[in-house]
C-alpha cells in the first residue's frame, strides 16, 4: 500500500492489514524484536544528516547540533537499551499461590496488545516518533504513525526511511492534514499514543473513547522552576537558560516560569539575559538559534510579551537585533509578570521566561500546588532537606534536580505527565509495560480444592469451609 494514501477508508484498510498480519504471525520472538530495534537504530544512524536537514527546512532554521543531541542520540540509546534489556522484560514472572489453591503455579506473562497508533508532534518530530515506536516494537506490536502536518519535509522523509526498513504490515507512516489526524484518532487501535497540547489531548481521548481504546497522552502545561535561596544565582541562570532556549523554548518540558527568591529575582533575570547573549551573540545567520515553527506561533509569542508588559511586567530583552526573514524570537525575560496574564496562564512554548518573586520556599511550593500538575518540575538547591521537602510536597510528571530537561533523555526513567499534563508513561521498561498486556496464568497441580468441593455439597465441603473460612454451615 502507498503510505501517502490517507483517505479514512485507506486508514481502516491499513489497520486491518496490520491486525491480520499480527493474528497470523502471533507475538514476535526475542530475536525478531531485537532485529526490529536494530532497524530503528540503522534508520537513525544512516539518516541523521538528512533528518537534520529536513527538520531545519521545516522550522526555517533548526540547530543541527540540537537535532543530533535531542532527536538522534536519545533514539539510538533507547533502542540499544531496549535490545539489551528485552530478555529480562519478556521473562515471565512467578507469582505467589494462595494457600487455599496449592499445589499450583501462578505467573504473569507479557504479551503484545496488537496494533498501536502514534500521533507525533512537530517540536521534536523524530524522537517523539521513534521513541514510542521503540517501545511499541520492544513489546512486540505493530505500529501506525501519524506525524505532524507542520513538519512536512520531516514527515515525508520519516515515511521514506521507515518504509525502506519495515513492511507496512509491521510499521507504517500515514501523512495528511488535520482532518487525517482526526480520522486517525477514531480508529479502533489496541492502544493510542498522542503527544501534543492539553486541549487537543482532550479531543483525542474523546475520539478514542468511542472504541474504548486505551490512551497514553503526553501533553504539556507550565513546568515550574523553584530556585531556593541557597543555590548560587549564576550557575542557576546558566542551567535554566540552556534548558529554556534549547529548541528556542519549543519543548514540552521547557522551564515555563521561575519562582525566585524575592531579594534576588531581579539579578537572576539579568543573569539569564547575560547567558542568552553569551550563547547567541547574534541571530541573523546564526545556525545555532532555532526558529519558531510558524508565523502564527511567532505572532502569539509577541502578543504574550506585549500583554504582560502592558499590564506592568518588566521585560528584559536580548540586545541583538533580529532583522532577517527567519522567525527568530529573541530570548526574553519578564520580571514580575501579572499572574492573570496569558503569559502566566498558557504554556509559552517559546524563548520567553517569566520570573516570579517568591517570599519563601513554602510560598513557592504553594504557588506550584495551586496550579495544574506540571509535566516537569525543576528545583535548585544544595540542601538535601530542601530537595526532599520539594519532592515530597509537589507532584509532577518528572523532575530534574539542579538542572533542566535532561531527565527526559534518560532511557531507564519513565517519561509521562499527570493530570492535565498527561496520562501514562513510557521509555524503557515502563514503555514495554505500557504497550504490553499483563496476562495472569494459573496452573493447578495434581489436586484442586475446587473440584474437591464440587456439588453436591455434603459433610466434606462443610468441614473444609469451616477450617478455611470459619464458616459454620451446620
Amino acid at each position: 500500500m502507498d503510505q501517502r494514501v490517507t483517505a479514512p477508508d485507506s486508514l481502516h484498510e491499513l489497520l486491518e492489514r496490520q491486525r491480520a498480519s499480527f493474528a497470523a504471525e502471533g507475538a514476535p520472538s526475542l530475536a525478531q524484536r531485537r532485529d526490529a530495534l536494530r532497524r530503528v537504530e540503522a534508520l537513525l544512524k544512516s539518516g541523521q544528516m538528512r533528518l537534520a536537514d529536513a527538520i531545519s527546512a521545516d522550522f526555517g532554521n533548526r540547530s543541527k547540533p540540537e537535532t543530533v543531541l535531542s532527536e538522534i542520540m536519545p533514539g539510538i540509546a533507547a533502542a540499544a537499551h531496549a535490545r539489551a534489556k528485552l530478555p529480562g522484560w519478556m521473562r515471565r514472572e512467578r507469582r505467589t499461590v494462595g494457600l487455599n489453591f496449592k499445589p499450583a503455579k501462578n505467573w504473569v506473562e507479557y504479551q503484545p496488545v496488537g496494533v498501536v497508533g502514534v500521533v507525533a508532534p512537530w517540536n521534536y518530530p523524530v524522537f517523539l516518533t521513534v521513541g514510542p515506536l521503540i517501545d511499541v516494537l520492544a513489546a512486540g506490536n505493530r505500529c501506525m504513525i501519524k506525524p505532524s502536518e507542520l513538519t512536512p519535509a520531516t514527515s515525508a522523509l520519516l515515511g521514506e526511511l521507515i518504509a525502506a526498513r519495515f513492511p507496512a504490515e509491521q510499521v507504517a507512516v500515514v501523512q495528511g492534514d488535520v482532518s487525517v489526524g482526526r480520522a486517525f484518532c477514531t480508529l479502533p487501535f489496541d492502544h493510542l499514543v498522542f503527544t501534543g497540547s492539553t486541549n487537543v489531548g482532550r479531543e483525542v481521548m474523546r475520539a478514542a473513547a468511542e472504541n474504548l481504546v486505551p490512551v497514553t497522552l503526553e501533553l504539556g502545561g507550565k513546568s515550574p522552576v523553584i530556585l531556593a535561596d541557597d543555590f548560587p544565582l549564576a550557575p542557576a541562570a546558566r542551567k535554566i537558560a540552556v534548558g529554556k532556549l534549547f529548541n528556542a523554548g519549543q519543548t514540552c518540558t521547557a522551564p515555563d516560569y521561575v519562582l525566585a527568591p524575592a531579594e534576588s529575582a531581579e539579578r537572576f533575570a539579568e543573569l539569564v539575559i547575560d547567558e542568552a547573549e553569551a550563547m547567541f551573540p547574534a541571530f541573523d545567520g546564526n545556525p545555532d538559534y532555532t526558529a519558531i515553527i510558524s508565523d502564527r506561533h511567532f505572532a502569539r509569542l509577541g502578543e504574550l510579551v506585549a500583554e504582560a508588559e502592558a499590564q506592568g511586567g518588566r521585560v528584559l530583552r536580548h540586545r541583538a537585533p533580529a532583522t532577517g526573514n527567519v522567525r527568530h524570537f529573541p530570548p526574553t525575560v519578564v520580571l514580575d509578570p501579572p499572574l492573570e496574564s496569558r503569559l502566566m496562564r498558557e504554556e509559552i512554548f517559546g524563548p520567553v521566561l517569566p520570573v516570579v518573586r517568591s517570599e519563601s520556599l513554602d510560598s513557592a511550593i504553594r504557588f506550584v500546588n495551586a496550579r495544574p500538575r506540571p509535566l516537569a518540575l525543576y528545583l535548585f538547591t544544595k540542601e538535601p532537606a530542601t530537595e526532599r521537602a520539594i519532592l515530597d510536597r509537589t507532584i509532577s510528571g518528572g523532575v530534574t534536580v539542579n538542572g533542566t530537561i535532561v531527565h527526559t533523555g534518560q532511557e531507564d526513567l519513565p517519561f509521562g505527565g499527570i493530570g492535565p499534563s498527561g496520562m501514562g508513561a513510557y521509555h524503557g521498561r515502563e514503555g514495554f509495560l505500557r504497550f504490553s498486556h499483563a496476562r495472569g496464568v494459573h496452573k493447578p497441580g495434581f489436586f484442586s480444592g475446587l473440584e474437591f468441593m464440587r456439588p453436591p455439597h455434603g459433610r466434606k465441603t462443610r468441614l473444609a469451609l469451616k477450617a478455611l473460612a470459619g464458616a459454620d454451615l451446620g
